[in-house]
């Protein structure tokens, strides 16, 4: 069975103030596991993953045999797919956002070998890099030739470049949100209106309808 949002899947939201983060899960044979990153637009991502299969001999999880991979799959905020591929027991993928909002990461085992498994689970470390923390600082120093202080600069000004992104992510958020409340209100409104018209209508029929009886019953 297959794990994925927003189904029955184990979901992992995280939020786009956390830069950076990594962990570990476990999957079985045909689970799917996601992860929901919210990122601004024009934004780098980096993920980087390696597995363990566990071992009965050993009572413990070692390296995966490299005929053991991982399946990527990740849906921008309209759903669309910016990468789907296959890698091998260890990985690394790379992409950049063109839309601001919800990002959808989904991992599971690409081996048709299902003996690997034997039943047991998969360990898989994940290791997400988001805005400048993709960024190699010792290599573009030794690229660029920068002296200490002219990195220290290059990482301040990528770090502000970043900021500003998570800002006007913020604001395009609270633009929707505003818009979403301000939908609201007016089905709120028109629906309060509606239902006082059909309280009118109704009062005066059965006024009409009142006055008809009594006329015919020659009450009045």
């Amino acid at each position: 069975m297959m794990h994925c949002v927003p189904a029955v899947g184990i979901i992992f939201t995280l939020s786009w103030i956390f830069p950076g983060y990594a962990l570990y899960f476990h999957i079985g044979e045909t689970e799917k596991k996601c992860f929901i990153e919210e990122i601004p637009d024009e934004t780098m991502v980096i993920g980087k993953y390696r597995t363990q299969l566990w071992d009965k001999q050993a009572n413990s999880f070692l390296p995966a045999t490299p005929g053991l991979g991982m399946h990527v799959e990740i849906k921008d905020p309209d759903t669309k797919i910016i990468l789907s591929r296959q890698y091998g027991s260890e990985g690394r993928f790379t992409f950049t956002s063109h839309t601001p909002g919800e990002h959808q990461i989904c991992l599971h085992s690409n081996s048709t070998k299902l003996t690997l498994f034997a039943g047991g689970k998969l360990r898989v470390h994940l290791d997400i890099q988001v805005g400048e923390h993709t960024n190699n600082y010792p290599e573009i120093a030794a690229k660029d030739k920068l002296t200490e202080l002219q990195l220290r600069v290059r990482q301040l000004l990528d770090q502000v470049e970043q900021i500003q992104k998570e800002q006007n992510y913020q604001r395009y958020r609270e633009e929707r949100f505003r818009m979403t409340s301000e939908s609201t209100n007016q089905r709120v409104l028109w629906w309060s209106i509606a239902q006082t018209l059909i309280l009118i209508v109704t009062g005066i029929w059965q006024m009409k309808h009142l006055k008809s009886f009594f006329e015919a019953k020659k009450l009045v």
